[in-house]
């Protein structure tokens, strides 16, 4: 992956705020081309920069009413590959990070509701040859959810 300049940043700090925004807007607030700015976010996509862009979709309005996260202990964490192809088979499953500490890995779901969160922990989940252990947090409140802040120098071009 290449390094990224000024006005790379610049463009990401924009976007990172208003991934709708139009490029013509973008290339007035950064002082060059509509067609520079596609230039430069085609090549953040080629490279890895940016990894795609999507819509926020409220998981309460799809009827999913519990936000919860699952610390997963395994036998061996040696095994975490193979578990995380049966957890991909989870829909409700939406994150899952290999971690240190006190869990293998960290799950991120959604439940419609205690029922089938129970059936997703101990049925699906706890069944996944390997998982020796899990742990249930549910989340009562999303209090922060933003992007990593994208730093620039203002009014440096490169």
């Amino acid at each position: 992956m290449e390094k990224i300049d000024n006005l790379d940043k610049k463009i990401l700090s924009i976007l990172s705020k208003n991934a709708r925004i139009p490029f013509k807007d973008v290339a007035a607030v950064c002082g060059v081309s509509r067609a520079a700015i596609h230039q430069r976010v085609q090549h953040m996509i080629e490279e890895g920069v940016i990894m795609g862009s999507s819509f926020n979709v409220n998981p309460k309005s799809l009827g999913y009413n519990t936000c919860t996260y699952v610390g997963i202990n395994l036998d061996r964490g040696n095994m975490y590959k193979s578990v995380i192809e049966q957890l991909m088979q989870i829909p409700e499953v939406v994150e899952c990070h290999f971690t240190t500490g006190p869990y293998t890995l960290l799950v991120k779901l959604y439940a419609q509701d205690n029922e089938q969160l129970m059936n997703l922990l101990n049925i699906q989940m706890q069944s996944i040859p390997g998982v020796v252990a899990t742990e249930t947090m549910i989340s009562l409140e999303q209090s922060i959810k933003r992007e990593i802040p994208v730093i620039y120098e203002e009014g440096k071009k490169k």
